[in-house]
């Protein structure tokens, strides 16, 4: 029986994904580095994106591929080496998530991402690709650190919008189940945060106090986010779980 193979199926939103998909009925394969244990219609396979091990044979068989590992770097050339295998197969689906600004944002990650999804998008699959805003669980480890620093530095300008990972998982599974659609719109959060407003919450809902260092964030970078270029545009869908809403579900766990 055909099934979907996920990539990165054992990371934070791989871990909400592949349930998803599960318990509408579909078979999963987990393509992982370390694997796992093969359970409830969910199967996990050894293979290595960035060496290629493993990765023909984990295709094998696969209808449709949702691919959702990704680093810093490397991202592009594993998923060449993912396409190459989806390809030789006849893979009918080949579903991407990506991250908003790759194409406006000179950080080497993004340019990263942005090959990526080059490569998915001239593979000649039929293909979906979703560029999603920061996961709320990213921004959680970015400011928990900050807010550990005796002065706590803050670029001006810095927004973000922080999307929750549950509702990035529920758009990724309609996409998946449904036709290839190309690049969809964004999403991202439903609301705008400054990186300074995103700190003082989390001190706030650890009852911690850090005086703050207003400083500038130079170069091309700098610019970039001060010019929004990370953001979503207007025709962007939003996600419903606010960052006040995932901080207040997370701080009793930490405390």
């Amino acid at each position: 029986m055909a099934f979907i193979l996920v990539t990165g199926g054992t990371g934070t939103l791989g871990r909400l994904v592949t349930p998803l998909l599960s318990d509408a009925g579909h078979p999963v394969r987990v393509l992982s580095r370390r694997g796992g244990t093969s359970a409830g219609g969910v199967e996990h396979v050894v293979g290595d994106l960035s060496t290629g091990e493993g990765v023909e044979a984990a295709v094998e068989g696969a209808e449709v591929v949702l691919h959702l590992a990704g680093g810093p770097k490397g991202d592009a050339a594993a998923t060449e080496r993912l396409v190459r295998a989806a390809v030789a197969v006849g893979v009918r689906h080949f579903v991407h998530i990506s991250a908003i600004g790759v194409d406006r944002m000179p950080p080497a990650w993004f340019s990263e991402k942005l090959g990526a999804e080059r490569a998915v998008a001239e593979s000649g699959l039929p293909w979906t690709t979703l560029r999603a805003a920061q996961f709320h669980d990213l921004v959680l480890t970015v400011v928990g650190k900050m807010a550990r620093l005796p002065v706590v530095p803050v670029p001006g300008g810095l927004r973000f919008e922080p999307v929750d990972a549950r509702d990035v998982a529920e758009r990724l599974v309609g996409l998946t189940l449904g036709e290839p659609a190309g690049l969809v719109p964004d999403l991202a959060g439903p609301e705008v945060h400054g990186l300074g407003e995103l700190v003082r919450s989390y001190l706030a809902a650890h009852d911690k106090r850090r005086p703050a260092l207003p400083i500038r964030m130079p170069g091309k970078a700098g610019r970039a986010y001060r010019a929004g270029d990370n953001l979503a545009g207007p025709q962007a869908t939003r996600g419903t779980r606010t960052w006040e809403d995932f901080l207040a579900e997370r701080v009793p766990a930490n405390r």
